[in-house]
């Protein structure tokens, strides 16, 4: 009775300008996230705040709006609002657009670095707080890294996130490492033992195979390879691990940067490199969780990205030949 009793009381309603609140945190048990789709009608808007539980009585609220002059000022977007959000709340945060969530998307294969300046890019989150939050000791033990890993690299699970404008860096990265744990699937931990390796072997080998292929159903083969050498002791000689060991992204990797020194060149040192080089998606994961059945231990790309595998060194260097004849003029 007292939202209908204010909805009458039309001239006080135009005197009243709520502050809106600011997003609640996406993802949190008293956060309603809702989107208004760009050009939705005041009726549409209504409709949708009601299907999500933030309004009762659509008419009531219709007029309290109407009154407040939203029916023009409407802005569409994704917003967050607390469950308990009064009427004067959700119709100062649509009328200003305050409230509203930003997308933010991380593509596959980013180094920590490239994520930290994407998020001072487009989240204006300071990359220096985002590394320092890479880095959190807490938040290492939480994914079990305690000793196996010196930041995150590896665990900020590329994809679309809906989230607070100017977001503070360890709600950024807890975000991010939480995605990778909701898509981290329970047979996967069962498949670990099976194959004698960590979950951290394996994000490792990931982040590898995710650097590598362009041509998606070449994972499970590239990943085959992998496994096999590791499995006979051959180093994996993966140009990517180079490249995270330069700390940039040349245009191509030339023979002398393979003699760089450090545990990242899988050219000098057999095994996996001491962790992940970028960040897996879970088309990489599943790869390296399930390789192809397949003796190859050698491959190369061609001019399309797709590889030619062989089983033999003999078999690989014809291949190169192949792919040379591709490349001249």
């Amino acid at each position: 009775m007292n939202r209908i009793a204010l909805a009458l009381g039309l001239a006080s309603f135009a005197a009243c300008r709520s502050t809106p609140p600011p997003p609640c945190k996406p993802g949190g048990t008293n956060c309603v996230e809702v989107t208004i789709p760009r050009g939705a009608t005041l009726r549409a808007a209504v409709d949708s705040l009601a299907a999500h539980g933030l309004v009762g009585s659509r008419f009531w609220f219709t007029v309290y709006a109407r009154v407040r002059g939203l029916g023009a000022s409407l802005k569409s977007g994704a917003y967050g609002f607390p469950r308990t959000a009064s009427w004067g709340d959700l119709v100062a945060a649509l009328e200003r657009g305050r409230g509203m969530l930003v997308r933010f998307t991380v593509p596959e294969g980013l180094m920590l670095a490239e994520v930290a300046q994407l998020a001072a890019t487009e989240l204006s989150v300071p990359p220096d707080s985002f590394r320092s939050a890479a880095e959190d000791s807490a938040l290492l033990r939480g994914l079990g890294l305690t000793t196996a890993a010196a930041s995150v690299e590896g665990y900020l699970y590329p994809t679309t996130y809906t989230i607070r404008p100017r977001p503070g860096a360890r709600e950024l990265v807890r975000l991010m490492t939480g995605e990778f744990e909701a898509h981290w699937l329970p047979s996967w931990q069962r498949r670990l033992d099976s194959l004698r390796m960590t979950r951290h072997d394996i994000v490792t080998l990931a982040s590898i195979i995710q650097a590598e292929v362009r041509f998606g159903p070449d994972r499970e083969y590239v990943s085959a390879v992998y496994h096999n050498r590791l499995r006979v002791g051959m180093p994996l000689q993966a140009d990517p691990t180079v490249v995270y060991a330069m700390g940039r992204r040349p245009r191509r990797v030339y023979e002398k940067d393979l003699l760089i020194s450090s545990p990242y060149n899988t050219y000098l040192h057999a095994g996996l490199p001491p962790g992940p080089i970028c960040q897996p998606d879970s088309a990489s994961l599943r790869a390296a969780l399930y390789p192809a059945r397949t003796p190859f231990l050698y491959f190369v790309a061609q001019p399309d990205g797709k590889h030619i595998f062989s089983a033999t060194y003999g078999e690989h260097l014809a291949a190169i030949r192949r792919v040379r004849e591709m490349n001249a003029p």
